[in-house]
């Protein structure tokens, strides 16, 4: 074979490989982000909306969804990336807990952020990542109801959490604004 029909296969390749760190990395920083607990009122936040939405907003569906799948995937045989592991449970057992379906939830947002905010500037990116929250809340709430009495969903399962969810979109969208190049030369990357 010559060199030239090599090329576009190692073109390929590359791109192949790229993918997959991505993916991986955005596994990790998924994991961390699900792990740290920020102070706030009135239960402390993590930050794995934060990395659900930057993930959907900045990189498109395909790749966050790829990212939140591969979070699951180790999630489900066992390695620590939920938060509250190991009290709240350990692999399977963690993600048909209470939790589970807020999980659900946040892999269709990861597609559907990804989907609305695609080639859209910070409004869009914002109005996107707001419609997110929908299914992560509805699915998450509905699940929910299997541990929670009905009259203690919103209690329980919303309430303490729209506000920090709030601020994160907030920021992700800030961030997106403030970087534009970067944005850009993820998008760039992520294709």
């Amino acid at each position: 074979m010559s060199r030239t029909a090599l090329k576009p296969f190692d073109r390929r390749l590359a791109l192949s490989a790229r993918m997959v760190l991505i993916i991986v990395a955005g596994a990790v920083l998924m994991t961390i982000a699900a792990k740290v607990q920020i102070p706030f009122w009135p239960v402390p936040m993590t930050l794995h909306t934060m990395a659900v939405m930057a993930f959907a907003a900045v990189l498109g569906p395909r790749i966050a969804v790829s990212i939140f799948l591969a979070y699951l995937a180790a999630g489900a045989v066992g390695l620590p990336v939920f938060s509250g592991w190991p009290e709240r449970g350990i692999g399977f057992s963690y993600m048909v807990g209470p939790t589970g379906g807020y999980l659900l939830g946040y892999l269709i947002a990861s597609w559907l952020v990804g989907v609305m905010a695609a080639g859209k500037g910070t409004p869009g990116r914002l109005v996107a990542m707001l419609a997110g929250m929908v299914p992560v809340y509805a699915i998450g709430m509905a699940w929910l109801a299997l541990y929670v009495p009905v009259g203690q969903l919103l209690a329980v399962g919303a309430l303490p959490f729209l506000l920090g969810d709030i601020a994160k979109i907030a920021v992700v969208a800030v961030a997106c604004a403030a970087l534009p190049a970067t944005v850009a030369r993820l998008q760039g990357q992520s294709e």
